[in-house]
């Protein structure tokens, strides 16, 4: 098949529709990592279940008991004024002619590379300024608990105070030097303590429990979380746009990439934030 430009137009954005979503979500370490997501273009209200009541036996023919109140909490996400991702990149015609497959994997790695840095560090670290996204970090109600880059100890305790509160926890998330500052731990046989990573096929995991390792965390600062509570809004899936004549002068299609995502926690203690200067698991806001 010859690649005119007009051809070229509808390669492109059906590839780029391809190449873009899935590898997006792979690529985010939080999108990875199993969050739940919802699709929503409008405001969002999300019923939370603050406390619960206490079930009791009764006896056959006995009165039930009435008293037992829930108490429903709300998280209000992806208001009208959320601001979007956006990125025009240009691309020559000539370029295009001459291998759409070739452009198609350029623009992947592209495209799914800017587009997950700046995702993730909302997600991980924004701090909701001017209507951008409130991340994990800057949660309210989080609580915090020390870490260390020289024992695990202080990882397994947190991992204990999750288990005092029934939750399991699904995902560390560390920076990358935390992380392999840890790795360079021994026992006294000289053997490495934690194990996993590419060059054993395996994923990172420190006490069993699966490792991200991220350096849109700040050294020193590091996350444990349920995933599972962790809800993410997403506005449709990233959308793409040819604009064939806006730089026509310089023979060149411009590539606009939108998308727009929201994040907030269905429990709040089941994200506890990991500080290398923290002392014991602290309240949050």
């Amino acid at each position: 098949m010859v690649n005119t430009t007009t051809t070229a137009h509808n390669l492109i954005e059906d590839q780029v529709k391809g190449i873009l979503v899935e590898p997006l979500e792979a690529a985010s370490v939080v999108l990875a990592s199993g969050p739940t997501v919802f699709n929503s273009a409008e405001p969002l209200r999300i019923k939370t279940l603050e406390d619960g009541f206490t079930p009791q036996w009764v006896g056959e023919n006995e009165q039930i008991p009435d008293d037992g109140a829930a108490d429903f909490g709300e998280i209000s996400l992806m208001p009208t004024a959320r601001k979007s991702i956006k990125k025009i990149i240009r691309t020559s015609n000539e370029l295009i002619r001459q291998s759409t497959v070739g452009v198609s994997a350029t623009l992947q790695a592209r495209l799914v590379k800017d587009v997950a840095n700046t995702l993730d560090d909302a997600l991980l670290a924004g701090d909701g300024a001017d209507d951008t996204i409130t991340g994990l970090l800057n949660q309210p109600g989080v609580q915090t608990a020390p870490m260390s880059t020289t024992d695990t100890d202080p990882f397994l305790d947190a991992l204990a105070h999750m288990a005092a509160k029934e939750i399991t926890p699904s995902r560390f998330i560390l920076n990358g030097s935390d992380f392999f500052a840890l790795r360079k731990i021994k026992d006294n046989n000289g053997r490495y303590i934690l194990q996993g990573g590419p060059a054993e096929g395996a994923q990172y995991r420190l006490f069993e429990t699966p490792v991200s390792v991220s350096n849109k965390l700040p050294a020193g600062k590091g996350i444990l979380a349920n995933m599972a509570d962790v809800a993410v809004v997403r506005d449709t899936d990233p959308t793409v746009t040819i604009l064939n004549e806006r730089y026509a002068e310089y023979d060149q299609v411009g590539i606009r990439v939108t998308t727009r995502y929201d994040l907030g926690l269905l429990r709040s203690d089941s994200v506890l934030l990991l500080e290398s200067d923290s002392g014991s698991v602290d309240g949050g806001e």
